[in-house]
């Protein structure tokens, strides 16, 4: 009998990992809610998990596991559901405490050094300033986001009070939602009277970007894989992710060691996490950056290809309530990246590539996967943004031997899908 394995947004992509796990053929993936449903528009916690359960509810058969590998809200939405139901999974409170971006620093400053300047700051107030503690260049971010929303890095007073400008003209899509979560906890007095809605600053760090993922099975906290991000030049957005890490073998353990101290700290148990830090190599210094209570999708192909199988893997061995396993070096490839084409204006969709010339190019490579993010004709600015900075125009995962050959592959599918973009808006 197969076992029936609930996925909150299911897109396909990750059906496509997911079929291609060990015993695939014991499972029968349902998606619940699509991905539009979960993230678009402003956010109702009530709503969804209502609809949620009506469709579990409505299921003729044995619900065997629910999982998620998206941020909010289904990273607190798969608890909440599991918990419903009877199901393993990671307990609410500490996914909350890592990702309530204020508490968990507050978290991380018991057990850790590496961890920026950081505070709480009104943005409804017209003349905030940054706290006298804490030196610019800076980030104005939300307590809780995804994707970057609503932050804003900042380099002094004048482009401080621009974004918290900006943001209290924004719609609020997720504080409320928030709210809902915090309501079901017994919050510590330092965190209680924080709305979900509020801002922090803190501390830019300096640097390169660097991911690690891994797993907590009971009180053991395992290490999967560290990632390399690297941004475009000039411009605060990903250009690339890369695996395996060129990080020097010590400075990787240093990593290890930091993140089995965090994790173990906040009690987030049975849970992929993953957690992004700068390494500043010339004066060797770590900060980290976030916590994520969830593996990341955006790394799946590239362990698939590397290590011989997709992290979804350790997602849904937690959820079964068995100890996971993820084999090492065990791939067709070397190294693999997924690479992100950018544009950095708005604009208006004048072209993108037809199904049949994406499959030509998959095809012509065989270690190529490229989802184009935008249609022809939309405005790049009217998509959900992943920051303030840039619109995404496609996802290209590359798999290779060498760093040079994932570079030439890349500028290879970049010239051949041809997307273009027309700049004069006022003209759309």
């Amino acid at each position: 009998m197969t076992q029936n394995i609930f996925v909150l947004g299911l897109d396909e992509p990750g059906y496509n990992e997911l079929v291609t796990l060990p015993e695939a053929d014991q499972y029968t993936f349902h998606g619940i809610l699509s991905l539009e449903d979960l993230q678009s528009g402003v956010i109702s916690l009530a709503d969804l998990l209502a609809r949620a359960q009506e469709q579990l509810d409505a299921f003729d058969g044995t619900i065997d596991a629910i999982v998620g590998y998206w941020d909010f809200p289904v990273s607190m939405m798969v608890p909440i559901l599991c918990d419903r139901y009877g199901l393993p999974s990671k307990p609410l409170v500490s996914v909350v405490r890592c990702e309530h971006k204020y508490w968990s620093r507050l978290e991380q400053q018991k057990v850790i050094d590496e961890y920026p300047g950081f505070d709480l700051i009104d943005v409804h107030d017209p003349s905030a300033k940054l706290p006298q503690h804490m030196t610019y260049p800076a980030w104005l971010k939300p307590i809780k986001s995804f994707s970057s929303e609503g932050a804003h890095r900042v380099d002094d007073e004048t482009e401080l009070l621009e974004a918290l400008a900006e943001e209290r003209d924004a719609t609020e899509r997720i504080g409320g939602a928030f709210d809902d979560v915090l309501e079901m906890l017994d919050l510590p007095e330092a965190i209680a009277d924080i709305p979900g809605g509020a801002y922090m600053v803190e501390e830019a760090a300096q640097g390169q970007q660097y991911t690690l993922e891994g797993y907590s099975w009971g009180d053991e906290v395992e290490i999967i894989g560290l990632i390399d991000s690297f941004n475009y030049d000039n411009a605060p957005s990903f250009l690339k992710y890369q695996y395996p890490s060129t990080l020097p073998e010590p400075v990787q353990q240093y990593i290890h060691d930091v993140s089995r101290r965090v994790i173990s700290a906040v009690g987030l148990t049975n849970s992929t996490f993953n957690i992004e830090y700068f390494w500043d190599a010339p004066v060797q210094r770590l900060r980290l950056l976030e916590i994520n209570t969830r593996h990341s999708q955006s790394h799946a192909q590239m362990f698939h290809w590397v290590d011989g199988q997709p992290n979804h893997a350790v997602m849904l061995d937690l959820a079964l309530g068995r100890k996971p396993h993820m084999p090492r070096r065990q791939g067709e490839h070397a190294i693999a990246a997924k690479w992100m084409l950018r544009h950095f204006q708005d604009g208006v969709v004048r072209r993108v590539p037809t199904a049949e010339e994406i499959e030509a190019l998959e095809q012509r490579y065989g270690n190529v996967d490229i989802e184009v993010a935008v249609e022809e004709g939309a405005r790049l600015s009217d998509a959900d943004t992943e920051d303030s900075y840039s619109f995404t125009l496609a996802e290209i995962f590359v798999g290779a031997e060498t760093e040079q050959q994932l570079r030439d592959i890349y500028d290879a599918c970049c010239e051949a899908l041809a997307i273009e973009i027309s700049d004069d808006v006022e003209g759309a």
